[in-house]
């Protein structure tokens, strides 16, 4: 049995929901304990609580202490994950994203495709962006012999959720291939999205996008963004992403969501500054792919290799527990993230 103290740098969510995620391709037994010990409301909460029972069904496995304020949990991999389509309805505005990016490693080498539609939150403060995990994270992947694909059927905003994307993923042939990113090169292109759902009569998306390429022209750089107004979802609201292909191969996001008293012009400085201050950096993936990586290049055959714009607290997590429950090993240096691989493969 693997035993992680999930105190350990840290001490969020992450480390619960990656946890069970790698207990699941291991096929081992996890205990793991002082679940979110760091966090002001610790123990499990009902979108932690939702990741782990999704992980169970789609191995067939048994849990104990999944109920919310749980400090602590026992999960065993039943088998296989099974392909199929699945259906989860996180309950609330929790992030759609971060339940299906804590299914994606056991996904990847299910035995067959496998679809899943979640209901939620597609678009907040601190969680993955639904269009950052389909225009960045996913083509990062792509290049890693990862087929993953994002469709939004609703958008869906804190507090009502409500939203609704649908994600596939092929099984991986074979083996993970590493990833190779040391140097930026140049910029080639600035692409994004700007929505906004019902508030098409305060030009919402339009202001965003002039702002957006305000800010950006003053560092050199200009954006080509897609206005879309939206009347599907279940209250107002707004996001912007933007995102860099460099010369190397590289792409660098910037997202951010609205909320109450948050301005067009905010959102869209905010994005601007973001991307413009990760790219000054020289790096060749943004703030948030810095950690997203760690698992896919733990598991691939070879060392991978990229620049991060810093050092974080989550970078820091996801590398501990990918030598810890891995044994693959990580440095960085002069914030180049450098990973040897296990090569992982479906036995």
């Amino acid at each position: 049995m693997i035993h992680i103290d999930g105190s350990q740098k840290s001490g969020s969510g992450t480390i619960v929901r990656f946890a069970v995620g790698l207990a699941t391709l291991l096929s081992e037994e996890l205990h793991l304990t002082n679940i979110r010990a760091k966090r002001e409301k610790p123990g499990l909460r009902p979108q932690h609580l939702k990741s782990i029972q999704a992980l169970q069904q789609m191995c067939q496995g048994s849990l104990r202490g999944d109920e919310i304020g749980s400090s602590e949990v026992w999960f065993k991999p039943g088998g296989e994950v099974r392909g199929g389509y699945y259906e989860w309805d996180i309950g609330t505005a929790g992030s759609t994203t971060l339940l299906a990016m804590t299914l994606l490693p056991a996904a990847c080498f299910a035995t067959g495709t496998i679809s899943f539609k979640i209901s939620g939150g597609l678009f907040q403060d601190f969680a993955p962006s639904a269009y950052h995990m389909q225009y960045v994270f996913f083509s990062l992947l792509q290049k890693m012999g990862i087929n993953a694909k994002l469709g939004i059927t609703r958008p869906g905003y804190v507090p009502r959720g409500g939203g609704v994307i649908e994600v596939t993923v092929e099984p991986v042939p074979g083996k993970i291939k590493p990833i190779s990113l040391p140097n930026q090169g140049d910029v080639v292109s600035i692409e994004g999205v700007a929505l906004s759902s019902h508030l098409k009569e305060r030009r919402v998306s339009e202001r965003m996008v002039e702002k957006c390429n305000q800010v950006l022209k003053s560092s050199g750089y200009r954006a080509q963004i897609k206005v879309i107004y939206d009347t599907l979802a279940l209250q107002k609201g707004a996001a912007l992403d933007i995102y860099a292909k460099t010369s190397s191969g590289g792409i660098l996001g910037a997202d951010r969501a609205g909320e109450p008293r948050r301005t067009s012009e905010d959102i869209a400085r905010y994005v601007a500054r973001s991307l413009v201050e990760d790219l000054a950096t020289g790096a060749t993936v943004d703030r948030y792919l810095a950690d997203q990586l760690i698992f896919y290049a733990a598991l691939a055959d070879g060392v991978s290799e990229y620049r991060i714009p810093r050092l974080t607290e989550h970078v820091e997590t996801d590398l501990w527990l990918a030598e810890t429950m891995l044994g693959a090993k990580a440095e960085v240096n002069d914030n180049v993230v450098r990973i040897q691989g296990i090569g992982y493969y479906n036995r």
